[in-house]
C-alpha cells in the first residue's frame, strides 16, 4: 500500500473565490491508460430512439440493465426536462459529454416519452425568504445535524435535547412543508441542519440553503457537477461557517456560507469516472475524503476499456485544500491486460471504491473505511475490506478482507458476459457502502461494527488488527441488497435495515433488525411490510438509518418512511412519500424512492429527501420534506 505524502495538488482558490461557482467547468477526460478511449459508432443526429439503442440501452433496457442504472420504465417517470438535466448537469454528464446539444435533447424526449419544453427556469421570487435575515450566531452550538453520521464515530444518533423529540412524539409527526428541486431527476442527498437553516445539494449540481421552519430559500449556489454527499459544516474563528462537500467529478469544495464564495476547490482524483459519494469527515483541521467511482457501471458497453479506476482516501488541509496524503486501495497501477471480443483493450487491476464517510478513532489515531469490489482482474487484497489508516500519513495500519476474489462490473449480469471482462458471472459485489460505527462495549473495550451488501453485520476488534469478534446475518444480500447505505447505534444495539429485493417476489424484501453490539445477538427482527395494494412495490430499505431515543427511522424504495420502536421493532409511524406535493417554492414536486441519505433530525423537525433514481430506485422524484410533531 502506497501513501503519497505531500503530493502536488491544484487548488483553484483565488480564481473561484473571485468568480464564484456559478459557471460550470468541463471535466478532464481519459483514464490513466491515456490511449484507452471508447470508439463510438455514429448515430443519427436527432433520432432519440437510435441514440438510446446505440449509447444507452445496454445499461438501461430490460435484462441488460445493471443494478446501478435505473431501468427504462423508471426513466419514463421523468419529465424530458429532468432527463436533460441529468444528461447535462447530473449523473450522466460525463457519459453524455460527447453527444451534441441536439442529440441530448432528442434523447431526453425519447427516454421520457414527453415533449421537451423550454421551461425549468429560475424559481419565482416568492420562493425566496423576504428580507435578508442574518445567519444565527454560533449555528453549530444549537440543535444541529452536521455531516453524515453526526460526529466522527458515525453513530447517526441524535439526543432528545438536540432532536427536540423522542419516540413519544413520533406518532404525532405531520408534514409541515415540501420543497421541489427544480429540474431534478433524483433526490437522495442527506440534508444537514444548523442555525435554523437546512443545507442540501442535488444531483443537478445545486446547493440550496433553506429556512428550516418555512422552507423559503435563503440562497442557492451552482457548482460544477452533481452532488450526492451530505455537507459537513465548520465554524471558524471570526464567525465564518464553512461548508465542505464533494461532487461527482471528484472535486471537493470549501464554501464560505456568508459570502457564498469558494475558499478553495480541489480535484482529488483525475480519473474521468472518479466521484465522491460520501460526506467528507472533518477532524483536527483536516478533511478526510473518500473517493469512489461510476466506472463499474460503464462496463456494460463492450467499447469501454475496462478498467482503470482505483479507490482512495485523501487527507486535505481544511484551511487551504492542500493535499496532505493519498492512499489507494489498489496499490498497483492498472496496466494493459488483454482484449475483449471486439478488440477493446482491457486494463487491471482496478476498483476498491470507497463509498462511505471515514470514521475517526482518536484513541488509536486512525480512520476506518470500508472498500468495494474489484472492477477488473486480477483481484487485490484490500477489496471488500475494512481498512485502518494512520491519520497523519495514510499508511495502512491493518486491513481485514471479508470477501475474496470479488471482481464485479456492469457486464457480469449480461447474457453476453465475457470472461475476460467479468471472470465470474456470480461475483457477489459485496461492497462496504455504509460507514463503520466505533462503539464502546464495556470493560474499556471497543469494536468497529459495520454491515455490507452480503447482509452480514460484523464486529471487528480494533486492538487486534481487525480480528472478527462476531458476525450476524440479517439479510440475504446481493448487488443492491444486504445492509446498504448505513446503520445507526444508540450504544446498546446496532439498527440495520434490510435492502434485499427478490425480483420473483417483490414483496419479500425490506425489514429492520436490532443486533447487540457486544455479542452480535439478534435482539429483534421485523420483516418488510410487503406490497399489499401498493404499485409499484419495492419494500427494500436501502437508505441509511437515523436514530433518536426510542425510535429508528428508515425509508423504502417505494417511498414509505417508517419509525420503529428500538425496544421491539413496533412501527410507531409511517408516511407514504411517493406522491405529488404542493411545494412552498411553487415548483412541481413529487416524492418516490428513498435511498442513500437518511433523515436529518434537529430542533423538533425531521428533514428527508424523496425520489432517488439510482442503484435500484424505481420512483424518481425531487422532493425535500419537513415534518414536526403536532
Amino acid at each position: 500500500m502506497k501513501a503519497i505524502l505531500g503530493a502536488s495538488f491544484t487548488v483553484a482558490a483565488l480564481a473561484l473565490a473571485t468568480a464564484g461557482l456559478h459557471a460550470r467547468q468541463s471535466q478532464s477526460s481519459g483514464p490513466p491508460p491515456a490511449a484507452a478511449r471508447s470508439t463510438n459508432a455514429a448515430a443519427p443526429e436527432a433520432d432519440g430512439a437510435g441514440l438510446f439503442k446505440t449509447y444507452c440501452a445496454i445499461c438501461h433496457e430490460g435484462a441488460k440493465a445493471d443494478a446501478q442504472a435505473p431501468t427504462f420504465e423508471t426513466l419514463r417517470r421523468l419529465s424530458a426536462e429532468q432527463v436533460l438535466a441529468a444528461l447535462e448537469r447530473g449523473s450522466m454528464r460525463a457519459r453524455a459529454a460527447e453527444r451534441s446539444r441536439a442529440q441530448r435533447r432528442a434523447l431526453a424526449a425519447f427516454v421520457s416519452g414527453k415533449p421537451l419544453a423550454d421551461s425549468g427556469g429560475p424559481m419565482p421570487a416568492s420562493a425566496f425568504c423576504s428580507g435578508t435575515p442574518a445567519p444565527a450566531p454560533n449555528p453549530l452550538a444549537g440543535p444541529a445535524w452536521n455531516g453524515w453520521g453526526l460526529g466522527i464515530t458515525n453513530a447517526r444518533f441524535q439526543s432528545a435535547k438536540a432532536a427536540g423529540m423522542t419516540a413519544a412524539d413520533v406518532p404525532r409527526l405531520r408534514l409541515k412543508w415540501a420543497f421541489g428541486f427544480p429540474g431534478a431527476s433524483s433526490a437522495g442527498t442527506q440534508p444537514v441542519v444548523a442555525g435554523g437553516r437546512v443545507y442540501v445539494a442535488t444531483a443537478e449540481g445545486e446547493l440550496y440553503v433553506l429556512d428550516a421552519k418555512t422552507g423559503c430559500v435563503h440562497w442557492t449556489l451552482e457548482v460544477d457537477a452533481a452532488v450526492r454527499s451530505a455537507i459537513t459544516l465548520e465554524e471558524r474563528s471570526g464567525g465564518a461557517l464553512v461548508a465542505y462537500f464533494g461532487d461527482q467529478a471528484a472535486s471537493v469544495y470549501a464554501v464560505d456560507t456568508r459570502t457564498r464564495k469558494a475558499l478553495w476547490k480541489v480535484r482529488v482524483d483525475d480519473h474521468p469516472h472518479a466521484a465522491i459519494t460520501a460526506a467528507p469527515q472533518l477532524h483536527d483541521g483536516r478533511l478526510y475524503v473518500s473517493v469512489s467511482s461510476r466506472e463499474e457501471s460503464q462496463v456494460g458497453d463492450p467499447r469501454y476499456p475496462c478498467c482503470s479506476f482505483r479507490g482512495s482516501v485523501v487527507a486535505l488541509d481544511a484551511a487551504t485544500g492542500k493535499r496532505l496524503w493519498k492512499t489507494y486501495t489498489v496499490s498497483e497501477t492498472p496496466v494493459a491486460t488483454t482484449q475483449n471480443s471486439i478488440g477493446t483493450q482491457l486494463y487491471g487491476p482496478a476498483g476498491g471504491a470507497v463509498w462511505n464517510t471515514p470514521t475517526i478513532d482518536t484513541k488509536r489515531h486512525v480512520l476506518y473505511v470500508g472498500t468495494g469490489n474489484n472492477f477488473a482482474p486480477p483481484a487485490t487484497p484490500l477489496s471488500d475490506s475494512l481498512l485502518a489508516l494512520d491519520l497523519d500519513t495514510g499508511r495502512v495500519r491493518w486491513s481485514r478482507q471479508v470477501t475474496e476474489n470479488d471482481i464485479w462490473n456492469g457486464s457480469c449480469r449480461a447474457p453476453n458476459r465475457e470472461a475476460a471482462v467479468c471472470p465470474d458471472k456470480d461475483a457477489p459485489d459485496f461492497d462496504f457502502t455504509g460507514s463503520s460505527l466505533l462503539v464502546d462495549v464495556g470493560g474499556g473495550r471497543q469494536l468497529i461494527v459495520v454491515g455490507n451488501k452480503s447482509g452480514v453485520i460484523v464486529g471487528f476488534d480494533p486492538d487486534a488488527s481487525g480480528r472478527i469478534v462476531w458476525e450476524r446475518r440479517v439479510a440475504q444480500g446481493g448487488t443492491s441488497g444486504g445492509v446498504f447505505w448505513g446503520s445507526a447505534t444508540d450504544g446498546a444495539n446496532i439498527y440495520a435495515a434490510n435492502a434485499d429485493f427478490v425480483a420473483e417476489n417483490p414483496g419479500a424484501g425490506g425489514g429492520m433488525h436490532a443486533v447487540d453490539l457486544r455479542t452480535g445477538r439478534l435482539v429483534w427482527s421485523v420483516p418488510g411490510a410487503g406490497c399489499a395494494s401498493k404499485t409499484p412495490c419495492k419494500p427494500s430499505q436501502n437508505a441509511a438509518v437515523t436514530l433518536i431515543p426510542g425510535a429508528a427511522f428508515s425509508g423504502t424504495m417505494d417511498g414509505r418512511l417508517r419509525a420503529y420502536s428500538t425496544r421491539d421493532g413496533t412501527v410507531l409511524w409511517e408516511y407514504d412519500t411517493a406522491r405529488e406535493f404542493d411545494a412552498v417554492n411553487h415548483v412541481k414536486a413529487n416524492g418516490g424512492s428513498m435511498s442513500n441519505g437518511g433523515p436529518a433530525i434537529a430542533g423538533g423537525m425531521l428533514f428527508v429527501n424523496s425520489g432517488y433514481s439510482h442503484h435500484g430506485g424505481i420512483l424518481p422524484g425531487n422532493a425535500l420534506l419537513a415534518f414536526s410533531p403536532e
